[in-house]
């Protein structure tokens, strides 16, 4: 089993900045892949941004493209999500996914690709 901790959201005004941060513990090989999705309200969730193991690559929605960054710290089995820019329409809950393994491309923006969740965490832009 893996359990997901996240923190950092809250409350930026537009073109403000916010880092999250998903802390995992339990079996957490190094192939893992990180994801960060996020849900707004009266809408479905959506595929923000995705990192792989072994520097092979990051991968963005195109709607964060440019303004996110994520990253992740292996030795502290930590995933991070710089979020700068921000606009009206960031505001949403977000939440860290993880799979143990290394997502091939194709799938990365696929929910059903990771086996698990944190509990999910607030980001509200507003002036």
């Amino acid at each position: 089993q893996v359990q997901l901790v996240e923190s950092g959201g809250g409350l930026a005004l537009p073109g403000g900045s916010l880092r999250l941060s998903c802390a995992a513990s339990g079996r957490t090989p190094s192939s893992y892949t990180m994801g960060w999705f996020r849900q707004a309200p009266g809408k479905e969730r959506e595929f923000v941004a995705a990192i792989r193991c072994c520097g092979s690559g990051t991968y963005y929605a195109d709607s964060v493209r440019g303004r996110f960054m994520i990253s992740r710290d292996n030795a502290k089995n930590t995933g991070y999500l710089q979020m700068n820019s921000l606009l009206l329409e960031d505001t949403a809950v977000y939440y860290c996914a993880f799979d143990r393994t290394r997502i091939i491309h194709s799938a990365l923006r696929s929910g059903e690709s990771y086996d698990y969740w944190g509990q999910g965490i607030q980001v509200t832009v507003s002036s």
